[in-house]
């Protein structure tokens, strides 16, 4: 675990699937791992309708990022509006976590490296290079570097890179 105070932390809530999702996200990224998780007791189960000992929260770490998980219950869902970026070095980065991630999701709800992951989570997996080639000195490249990127579901360096010469 890492020594730093993170002093803001995404809450993600899950219906009733936290732990799963934790477990899953662990699983993909280096450097990551369960630090710990709360139970409901038998007063936050009477209020909340969850099961007596069930898991409440599960705090995950994912390669330095600390993250908490909530099993909330139905009343809210993940929506596009907030994502979580996945910066990549390479396109072999790109290609594992989109495809790790968008396993048993939807990859092609969305464009431009975004995938739903099988929890409804949003996630944007971008190739770092990306900006270089969006903010090109040179318009024309730049412009036809977005064009590009704007026909891609998942980002390719490759394609990107012939587009923006």
């Amino acid at each position: 675990m890492s020594t730093r105070f993170q002093r803001i932390s995404p809450f993600l809530w899950f219906n009733d699937n936290a732990e799963e999702a934790a477990r899953f996200y662990v699983s993909i990224f280096e450097n990551s791992h369960i630090l710990e998780s709360t139970h409901y007791g038998k007063e936050a189960a009477k209020v909340s309708g969850r099961p007596e000992g069930s898991v409440m929260t599960i705090a995950f770490e994912l390669d330095g990022q600390i993250f908490t998980a909530l099993n909330g219950g139905p009343a809210f869902n993940f929506n596009p509006a907030v994502s979580l970026v996945v910066n990549c070095r390479s396109q072999d980065e790109v290609d594992h976590y989109w495809n790790q991630l968008a396993n048993g999701g939807d990859p092609a709800a969305q464009q431009c490296g975004w995938l739903k992951d099988r929890f409804g989570l949003s996630w944007q997996i971008v190739p770092t290079q990306l900006v270089d080639y969006l903010k090109n000195p040179d318009q024309a490249k730049a412009q036809k570097a977005m064009q590009a990127l704007l026909q891609m579901k998942k980002i390719d360096l490759a394609a990107l890179r012939m587009a923006a010469a």
